[in-house]
């Protein structure tokens, strides 16, 4: 039999400031009902279920940051509901009844731009309903959303996206074999594959981050593109970590992006290529050294 809860329910991808809004009030009002705070959501993304656009979606958080990031909000559970098409049929009302059957809602709060249900209700459409309870007002000029976070990503602009989410932007992954052609020039790179396929990768440019390996958090330039100084033609993920030389290919690592330095471009030739990682490395040191 499941605790009596005050619900919140949606995808929560990013887990930003938006979301921190809605569930700093059911927290609150958790505490003050002496209940659990209880986060009910999905997984996987309903747009890639309902195969709206899914070739091209990306998701902002894999469902263990999700948990985490929720975690670190003050919620007491996290409920993981599969999203089938099945479930996607369900109609609001069946829904708040499956809350409060099977995780002992006993309030559901939602955002002022929450919709839930197959008929797609609004908080404002059972404004009513004394289990609901809805947090905030429409701004359409100051509002945060997964969309825009995503949109600004690919666009590059890691330091705006940051402060929608209210944490740095990061990938994760494991650190696999490339061309060592980096090494060459004396700047060896970690190349990144992702634990999570679906997970939104950056704009294509140079960016100061925070490379953590190794339970260490170092400065690190991270390159994302096709290296077409050398002739790539597929995407990777590349980070030189500055004052490190260690072997960790196979292990695992966590890019943290906190500004993007410029575009990729081709340059005439390798010698070239250093000259500009030269400049980029003293801007990176620059960054850090402000920010400290």
């Amino acid at each position: 039999m499941c605790k009596v809860a005050v619900v919140t329910t949606g995808f929560f991808d990013g887990v930003h400031l938006g979301h921190r809004h809605v569930l700093e009030t059911v927290v609150s009002l958790a505490r003050e009902r002496g209940e659990e705070a209880v986060v009910v959501t999905f997984w996987p993304h309903p747009r890639t279920v309902l195969q709206q656009d899914a070739r091209d979606f990306r998701i902002l958080s894999t469902l263990e940051e999700k948990k985490r990031l929720l975690a670190d909000a003050g919620i007491d559970r996290v409920e993981i509901l599969p999203f089938t098409r099945e479930f996607a049929a369900l109609k609001a009302d069946g829904y708040l009844q499956l809350l409060a059957d099977r995780y002992g809602a006993s309030l559901v709060v939602m955002g002022y731009d929450n919709r839930i249900g197959s008929d797609r209700r609004s908080a404002e459409e059972m404004r009513d309903l004394p289990i609901i309870r809805i947090v905030g007002e429409y701004h359409p000029d100051e509002s945060i959303s997964s969309t825009r976070i995503r949109n600004l990503l690919i666009q590059g602009n890691v330091e705006r996206a940051n402060a929608m989410l209210g944490y740095p932007y990061s990938l994760h992954g494991a650190v696999v074999a490339g061309n060592r052609m980096g090494r060459t020039i004396g700047f060896p790179t970690a190349n990144m594959q992702l634990y999570e396929p679906l997970k939104l990768v950056p704009g294509n440019g140079v960016y100061a981050v925070e490379a953590e390996v190794l339970g260490r958090s170092y400065i690190g330039m991270c390159n994302i593109g096709t290296r077409p100084t050398v002739g790539g033609t597929v995407r990777t993920i590349e980070t030189h970590i500055l004052d490190f030389d260690e072997e960790i290919y196979g292990l695992p690592m966590t890019v943290r992006f906190r500004e993007r330095i410029r575009d990729e471009r081709k340059f005439p030739s390798l010698d070239a290529l250093r000259e500009q990682l030269l400049v980029d490395n003293s801007k990176i040191i620059a960054i850090f050294a402000k920010k400290s």
